[in-house]
């Protein structure tokens, strides 16, 4: 299957990019690199890329094993290169689950599924980076 990305230039440092889904976003630089932070930075996309892709895994698992679950949040910290070009190098992702009860080993058996099988985002990341997965339980 082929994704086609159409990307249009606006003006000054902004773009708008298609997505398959049909909704739109633009693509900005900020003041500190002559735009104007009307949009989102192409290599912070690639962490919410990251953890979307991730996050859907988990949450159809979380609902297939009907597990109760609260809330439910990714954090990613990143490490940018200096050299240019600038790329990530190290990333950690937090799995957050919040809930009474939280059954713990599924849940950790779903993050363990996403990032060892099924998230395409993350196997294009180990390609460039070195990856650590944390998974955090609180009560509610």
């Amino acid at each position: 299957m082929t994704n086609l990305i159409t990307t249009t230039w606006l003006g000054n440092m902004k773009f708008e990019s298609t997505n398959p889904s049909g909704h739109n976003l633009f693509i900005d630089a900020g003041p500190e690199n002559d735009g104007n932070g009307e949009g989102y930075r192409p290599k912070a996309l690639m962490l919410s890329a990251l953890a979307g892709c991730s996050g859907l895994d988990v949450a159809s698992l979380i609902k297939k094993m009907k597990l109760d679950v609260s809330d439910f949040k990714i954090d990613i910290e990143a490490n940018l290169t200096e050299e240019h070009p600038k790329f990530y190098d190290k990333v950690a992702m937090h799995f957050h689950f919040y809930g009474d009860n939280l059954s713990e080993k599924k849940l950790q058996k779903a993050v363990d599924l996403s990032v060892e099988k099924y998230c395409g985002v993350m196997e294009m990341f180990r390609q460039f980076a070195t990856l650590t997965i944390e998974t955090h339980f609180h009560k509610k």
